[in-house]
């Protein structure tokens, strides 16, 4: 199938990543982690916020202790909740091991060549996942085929833009890049999301890879692709498969230069519900 777009967003995981590395080896190294992790940066705005939600969030007292809010976390990670303090903890401590060369992303073989692919058209590329941008950053940068970010121009989280599962997300991503609704094309895995940005006038793609936890999902009437492979985009103006880079590009100063680097809006925004997806 073909889409003319001015930009794509990508959920990552069970769209561009495999849901069971993110559940299971990004998941081990975080749990263990945790405590000393908190105890250690305990003067992090960002850290005291997150242990303050937990807090709230988890139905603890106010003065609840490391091993109370540790116990909240753990149990949300058993439930694979997409809780933002968790998100925040979680993203700090996979950054960390990103940088020290303890962890590599994941990608399904058929997502960095379109990405590419996409990218030499002039189409722009952004992420839109519910682990935090301090994760998403890292993880691109840390693929096996290499630093993905200089193709990414902006990275957006449940805090940066709300629920996956609200139109006025999507509303809100479009105006931060700068592109009406029906210019953005949005790849997940998640019937709910293809609903909320189909309200926002995005157009959509489903993507159903064979042995992910949404493969047996009802996407209903949205468009579904087993693979990266079956997507082809093209710039407004721009040419099909094979042909030249569009013209137009990124917006000037896109993309963010460290690991971690800061992307979207004002924090304090909810958590996703029980059992999202990334």
């Amino acid at each position: 199938m073909t889409h003319t777009a001015r930009v794509v967003v990508l959920d990552i995981e069970g769209t561009t990543s495999a849901a069971g590395f993110v559940q299971g080896d990004l998941y081990d190294y975080a749990r263990p982690r945790l405590r000393p992790w908190i105890e250690a940066h305990a003067d992090d705005p960002a850290i005291a916020a997150a242990v303050s939600q937990t807090r709230a969030d988890g139905g603890l007292s106010p003065d609840a202790d490391v091993d109370a809010v540790v116990a909240v976390l753990h149990g949300w990670m058993d439930a694979d909740v997409k809780a933002t303090p968790l998100k925040t903890i979680q993203g700090q401590l996979w950054a960390a091991g990103f940088a020290a060369g303890e962890l590599q992303s994941h990608f399904f073989a058929d997502v960095v060549p379109q990405l590419r692919a996409w990218h030499e058209r002039g189409v722009r590329l952004a992420v839109f996942s519910s682990g935090s941008v301090a994760s998403q950053v890292p993880w691109f940068r840390h693929a096996d085929a290499g630093d993905l970010t200089p193709m990414i121009e902006d990275y957006f989280d449940t805090v940066s833009a709300g629920s996956k599962r609200e139109a006025s997300s999507y509303e809100k991503i479009a105006s931060a890049l700068g592109v009406a609704g029906n210019e953005a094309l949005f790849l997940t895995d998640l019937p709910a999301e293809l609903d909320a940005a189909t309200a926002a006038g995005w157009q959509v793609v489903g993507v159903r890879r064979e042995g992910e936890p949404n493969y047996g999902g009802d996407f209903g009437r949205h468009p579904v692709v087993a693979t990266f492979d079956e997507v082809d985009v093209v710039a407004p103006g721009g040419f099909a498969a094979g042909a030249g880079r569009a013209a137009g590009g990124f917006a000037a100063g896109a993309g963010p230069a460290a690991d971690g680097g800061a992307g979207g809006f004002a924090a304090g925004a909810a958590g996703e519900a029980d059992g999202e997806q990334s």
